[in-house]
């Protein structure tokens, strides 16, 4: 199944702060908050949400491709990708301007305080899926990217007749309620986190009962709770799997996606689509950036295995 991922491109810089935020956030000065945190570690990493599912999906034999506006700065960024088996034929470079840049600043309790700049992503509506002229896309992700862009992708796989993924994420602080409520309208399927699909509750004025009644799956992560998959009128858990070590949080998301993704390219269940995703989100976090874990298929079966009985289907990953 060839997927079109149309998430952001971007370079994470990434810092860790030895304390936590909370002992700093005074309830009483919200109005007037000032902070500055000293870290005491800062690395660079690829990044940006299409890249960092595909990069997944590519590890377990995937077949994704990237719909992006991307820099001066991205032939490097390139290479890696296509070395991995990622598809950068669908991004366009804007030569006068830089890769988006996403900062995160993590503390001891893994939470976060992030910062974006858009960089090139600002063109990202001038790349239309329209314009493919390769294999025929299976599927859309609509994922993270300039809101006009996202807008014009929901329009797109409509024309197009292609089903989507809904997947706002972190522009759901950004959309109206009216694009949040259209994009769900007509999607597939709703990837969201636990806040969220809160956001989107209460923004598109959609319940939990309307969702499911317009989108044939809704998947809702809560990070060390697991996730919950509803689908035909059943409510699926999938828990976590146990990480060796947390490291960083950075694209733990975005890995549960490639992994839930390439389990649907496998026409696999959705729990067990679910159950792939989690261990993919394990391998992510216990490393420091959304593309630094690494594994074969075998190592990732074999590990599978520890935790989920797939009764010998995750064999059509080899």
């Amino acid at each position: 199944m060839k997927v079109a991922l149309t998430g952001s491109i971007a370079y994470d810089y990434l810092m860790s702060f030895p304390g936590h935020f909370k002992e700093h956030i005074l309830a009483d000065k919200l109005e007037s908050i000032s902070l500055s945190f000293l870290v005491d570690k800062m690395v660079k990493r690829r990044g940006g949400i299409g890249p960092n599912i595909g990069y997944t999906m590519a590890l377990l034999g995937g077949d994704p491709i990237l719909f992006s506006t991307v820099g001066q700065d991205f032939d490097e960024y390139r290479s890696w990708l296509e070395d991995k088996g990622v598809d950068t034929s669908g991004v366009r470079v804007i030569e006068d301007d830089f890769t988006a840049s996403f900062f995160a600043t993590t503390d001891r309790d893994n939470s976060q305080i992030s910062s974006f700049y858009p960089g090139a992503m600002s063109y990202a509506a001038d790349v239309k899926i329209s314009d493919w002229k390769g294999e025929k896309i299976d599927l859309i992700v609509v994922s993270p990217t300039d809101p006009a862009a996202m807008n014009l992708y929901i329009d797109e796989a409509s024309e197009l007749d292609i089903p989507y993924l809904y997947d706002p994420s972190q522009q759901t602080v950004r959309l109206s309620g009216a694009d949040l409520r259209k994009g769900v309208e007509g999607a597939y399927g709703l990837f969201v986190n636990d806040y969220e699909f809160g956001l989107i509750e209460k923004h598109a004025e959609l319940s939990i009962d309307d969702i499911q009644n317009l989108v044939e799956i809704l998947v809702i992560t809560k990070g060390d709770q697991g996730s919950l998959i509803y689908v035909d009128g059943k409510e699926i858990l999938i828990p976590v799997v146990p990480p060796d070590k947390i490291i960083d949080p950075t694209g733990v998301g975005d890995a549960f996606r490639g992994g839930f993704l390439t389990g649907m390219s496998y026409d696999l269940d959705l729990e067990l689509c679910g159950k792939i995703g989690a261990l993919a989100a394990a391998y992510c976090l216990e490393t420091d950036g959304p593309q630094s874990h690494s594994y074969t298929k075998d190592e990732f079966i074999h590990r599978f295995r520890q935790h989920f009985d797939d009764q010998g289907k995750l064999e059509i990953l080899l």
